[in-house]
């Protein structure tokens, strides 16, 4: 029985790569008061990220840390107070009866893994963007997940954001009409490596400069972007090309430090995803373009600007100027709606989805979905081809 149908009706990888949770078979009724055990699984940056937004919700409480970098496992456990119990195996950490859900935020390469070993354990999943890496592995998790009773929740948070809900919502609504494109960008000035306090350990701090082990820029910054156009036209895009390189910073890394790419989705609609690492100007925005007007997304603010008429600012214009003359258009509207932060609401989001049994938002299939279209982006930046969807997917 697939995952919806139940609910409608009921080294690096060894280093941090059957029980039953008791919250399997208990009802909401019973578990409103209930502290839910958390064990997280990678207290890098992103891990202790969660862990101090953790500390903050009410009936979520973190047990267990487990980091195979001894200094990051240290730096985990002293910020849940020195109460969570520390592991460097994920294995030794699922063996814990005690632990009711796990957040995943390992390197991208052990997503899958790590995640389908906790449902066998019988744990609730939150499991960090992308998805998984390859086809192959993102296919694998989707099925494991069909045919588990728990909750698995991606950390795509913009599900969760009352904002971006809103704005999903007016572009639903015809607010900028039909739309033709999308424009994206998350660029940054920083070469986004990590210091390294021993050589030995820089695959593993700088994880994400490696192929190996990472989607280098597409996974971890443009995936957020790529995720929320296929939630605004809930489809899936039919080709995507790109470029990009190593063409600033020259040390070493092999995933690239720039990448622009083009998708195309059903009804002739692109998307464009453009990320630097030597220019932040204008840094993060979303631009959702239709022929009523412009919704215009950045890091904290959301404007609206309504397509209006040109005006023509000489009378005497030759067919030159007149080609190249600028519109004038309304001054744009804010869009304003009172919003939590896009992760702890994610957080407490994937709370209530335990004691409801409910289906998450952000759940494995618009994960899969999403990771599906990272794959291909970076087989059209890495192999220099037109990539198109291939519809024998079972998502």
């Amino acid at each position: 029985m697939k995952r919806r149908e139940f609910i409608k009706k009921s080294s690096l990888a060894t280093g941090i790569l059957a029980s039953s949770s008791v919250l399997g078979s208990v009802g909401y009724n019973l578990l409103k008061d209930k502290i839910i055990n958390i064990g997280i699984i990678g207290t890098g940056v992103r891990g202790k990220g969660l862990l101090n937004i953790i500390k903050n919700i009410e009936g979520l409480q973190v047990v267990a840390c487990c980091d195979n970098i001894p200094f990051r496992l240290e730096e985990g456990i002293k910020l849940s107070n020195s109460l969570a119990k520390g592991h460097d195996n994920y294995l030794e950490l699922l063996k814990d009866k005690t632990i009711d859900a796990v957040i995943i935020t390992v390197p991208f390469y052990l997503h899958a893994q790590v995640a389908i070993d906790a449902l066998e354990a019988g744990k609730h999943v939150y499991c960090e963007k992308t998805l998984a890496k390859g086809y192959e592995g993102i296919q694998t998790l989707v099925n494991k997940v069909k045919n588990t009773n728990k909750i698995f929740q991606v950390g795509h948070q913009y599900h969760s954001s009352r904002l971006y809900r809103h704005v999903v919502e007016l572009i639903k609504e015809r607010k900028v009409g039909t739309i033709s494109a999308f424009e994206c960008q998350w660029n940054r000035h920083g070469n986004w490596r990590k210091p390294v306090p021993d050589p030995a350990l820089e695959r593993q701090i700088n994880w994400r400069m490696y192929k190996e082990y990472s989607g280098g820029l597409l996974a971890e910054l443009s995936s957020h972007q790529i995720e929320f156009v296929n939630w605004v036209l809930e489809a899936n895009p039919d080709q995507v090309m790109g470029m990009g390189g190593v063409n600033y910073w020259k040390d070493g890394r092999e995933t690239f430090d720039n990448i622009h790419l083009i998708y195309s989705y059903p009804n002739g609609v692109k998307a464009k995803f453009t990320c630097l690492t030597n220019n932040a100007n204008e840094g993060y925005q979303i631009k959702v373009i239709g022929d009523k007007g412009t919704i215009l997304i950045d890091y904290d603010e959301v404007w609206f600007y309504p397509e209006g008429k040109k005006k023509i600012m000489d009378t005497d214009v030759d067919g030159v100027s007149g080609a190249t003359a600028k519109a004038n258009y309304n001054n744009g509207e804010e869009i304003k709606i009172t919003h939590a932060d896009p992760t702890k609401q994610a957080l407490i989001d994937f709370k209530i989805n335990i004691l409801d049994n409910k289906e998450p938002e952000s759940n494995i299939y618009t994960g899969a979905r999403a990771a599906i279209a990272i794959q291909m982006g970076l087989d059209a930046l890495y192999n220099n081809e037109i990539v198109s969807w291939n519809p024998g997917f079972d998502i």
